[in-house]
């Protein structure tokens, strides 16, 4: 990309059901982006609502309401999307990885429908993928993970870690979600090993790193 003269750069995974883009100067439009813009164009054409997992980035919820839309957040997985989805009867919705659902066609993540969607809109915009992504709300978020031992009740962890921040709006839908000002963590166990995942977004990388950071020394405090 950066190399070349090219406007756009595209990637699937195996069974193109996701899908990231890069801009024409090799930098990142970033998977979760990848919904926010063509969720974007879908309601700048179509309007209703949309939805996405707890997981997924905060720009989505920001211009659906922008938009004068109604945003529903779901538990992590396509069949929960869908599931949502059908019950909010959502224009367009999917998952931060990269993961387009569009009902009008068929409900299942579809990567060639998002290139599709994708292309109408920066066709009609008429200038670079950069300066598209740089019309969205800019959030970050941070991934990262805490190993514990076998005896350790995991469940227990998370009911202290709820109790501690009882204050803020909580969501326990799927595993914990905590939202703050402008950022929020979402932990989830692991089904398969003694394992809690941690996703954190804020408007910084540092603030989404800081906010994971404190969780973990939470849940090193309650263990110990």
């Amino acid at each position: 990309m950066q190399k070349g003269n090219y406007d756009l750069g595209i990637v699937v995974d195996p069974d193109v059901d996701r899908l990231a883009l890069l801009c024409e100067d090799g930098s990142m439009f970033g998977e979760e982006y990848t919904l926010v813009a063509v969720a974007d164009y879908i309601l700048q054409n179509q309007p209703g609502a949309t939805v996405s997992n707890l997981s997924s980035t905060l720009a989505l919820r920001d211009i659906t309401h922008k938009a004068g839309q109604t945003y529903t957040a779901s538990a992590v997985g396509e069949v929960n999307v869908v599931a949502k989805m059908k019950e909010t009867n959502a224009v367009i919705g999917g998952e931060g990885n990269g993961g387009v659902i569009y009902p009008e066609l068929h409900y299942g993540r579809d990567a060639l429908v998002g290139i599709a969607l994708f292309l109408s809109h920066l066709a009609k915009f008429g200038k670079t993928a950069s300066r598209l992504k740089a019309t969205f709300p800019s959030y970050h978020i941070s991934k990262n993970k805490i190993s514990l031992t076998p005896e350790v009740n995991v469940d227990e962890i998370l009911s202290k870690i709820e109790e501690k921040y009882k204050n803020q709006p909580i969501n326990t839908e799927d595993g914990l979600k905590i939202e703050f000002d402008k950022s929020w963590v979402h932990l989830r166990r692991s089904n398969t090993e003694p394992i809690i995942r941690i996703y954190s977004e804020a408007d910084s990388v540092i603030t989404a790193d800081n906010i994971a950071h404190k969780i973990m020394n939470d849940i090193k405090e309650f263990v110990n």
